[in-house]
């Protein structure tokens, strides 16, 4: 089993440590080029006129200062993913909690470094999805084929999506069982897709899969371990919903 996650918006800046090292990182083979070509393009973007940076950055005039922290991120202190990235589905998650071999079966998906796992250690830093910039364009788009190159795809593999859908664009397996987990309300027999809730929910199950003594190997291995967990589960054709209170 490989559960992917989806990087947060809320990070926490390490206060101490060495800087990145890019040959540290997962795939660094594969993913150097593209790694480095990004942090020259943010990099770049504090030459610019504020205005044209903020957006290019897709953030407010409010986060320009992000701007600046961006084009540092070489000499910048560096800290495990699993602690940088915040946010609700990690408060949930409480990935540092679990061991080195759960660890090793969790994929972070991230617009900056393509993928990372849970010890990789990464600097605070500030670009989403739906950031373009000059020479890149489109981050998904950017990766894709990199990350079809570099990622595990195997026949028989279950692969756990807890992505949103920008970093889902990126990279999605064709060979191995793509099992992706949505969250619903229903209340009076009518059932919403929820939002915020969703990434409470996803930390929970992706927690759940993770201690499990077996690993899933299947759908339907991994719709028991969530029901066990305490979830109501409904499988559907490539996903997994989760019912929760309306």
């Amino acid at each position: 089993m490989l559960i992917l996650l989806p990087p947060s918006e809320g990070k926490t800046a390490p206060e101490t440590g060495p800087p990145v090292d890019l040959e540290a990182l997962a795939y660094a083979g594969e993913l150097m080029e593209s790694r480095r070509k990004l942090l020259g393009a943010l990099a770049a973007l504090a030459e610019l006129p504020v205005d044209q940076a903020v957006s290019m950055l897709a953030v407010s005039k409010g986060q320009a200062g992000e701007v600046a922290v961006d084009a540092v991120l070489d000499s910048a202190p560096a800290g495990p993913a699993a602690e940088v990235y915040t946010g609700v589905l990690y408060d949930r998650l409480r990935l540092p909690e679990l061991p080195r071999r759960a660890q090793g079966r969790v994929l972070i998906a991230s617009a900056l470094w393509g993928v990372v796992r849970p010890a990789d250690r990464i600097p605070y830093y500030r670009l989403s999805a739906k950031a373009k910039l000059d020479g890149v364009g489109g981050l998904a788009a950017f990766w894709r084929p990199v990350l079809t190159a570099a990622l595990p795809d195997k026949e028989g593999t279950l692969v756990v999506d807890m992505r949103s859908g920008a970093y889902a664009a990126a990279w999605k397996p064709k060979r191995a069982t793509l099992l992706a987990v949505r969250a619903f309300t229903e209340v009076k027999g009518k059932r919403k897709p929820v939002s915020h809730m969703a990434k409470a929910v996803r930390g929970e199950v992706a927690r759940a899969l993770l201690e499990a003594k077996k690993a899933p190997e299947n759908p339907e291995g991994a719709a028991a371990i969530a029901a066990a967990a305490g979830f109501a589960v409904e499988p559907a054709p490539g996903y997994l919903d989760v019912i929760v209170a309306g």
